[in-house]
């Protein structure tokens, strides 16, 4: 796992992992305790939350992980939680077998599409008005190969 402060979080993390998400999202926008839970309790899906206040769900299918969200709060924002959480998921989904990682994030998100760019993801398609505020989601891919500074 990439960084101290991350740690394996399950059902039982919900309270905690929702309000991460609450903080870093709009109203209506973030997922409740019983909306992460149930998230949780799927097969094949797993998350990790940063005690420094980030959070970050992610599911794995066959040899492919998909990040379901990523979250940060505010105040933590550009201090490389992001990154750090990205990572430990796609190196979590690569130990359980993944090769490839998707996800989704905002043409309005300038910060995460840099983010996600330095580490290595690459455009595989676009979603149109994807988003609750009508923006597009592209999708991102980076492949999973052997453990490396990054993944």
């Amino acid at each position: 796992m990439s960084g101290q402060a991350i740690t394996r979080a399950g059902p039982l993390h919900a309270t905690a992992l929702s309000a991460i998400h609450a903080r870093a999202f709009p109203e209506g926008e973030y997922w409740d305790a019983r909306i992460i839970a149930g998230q949780l309790s799927q097969p094949g899906v797993f998350g990790l939350i940063d005690t420094r206040g980030g959070m970050i769900l992610a599911r794995l299918a066959a040899d492919e992980a998909e990040v379901l969200t990523v979250a940060v709060v505010p105040e933590r924002r550009q201090q490389g939680l992001g990154g750090s959480l990205v990572a430990a998921a796609a190196e979590e989904a690569r130990q359980r077998g993944a090769a490839r990682i998707f996800l989704e994030v905002s043409t309005r998100n300038p910060a995460a599409r840099g983010l996600y760019q330095r580490l290595g993801f690459t455009q595989v398609g676009r979603r149109r008005a994807y988003y609750a505020d009508g923006s597009d989601a592209l999708v991102l891919s980076k492949r999973l190969g052997e453990k490396n500074v990054l993944f």
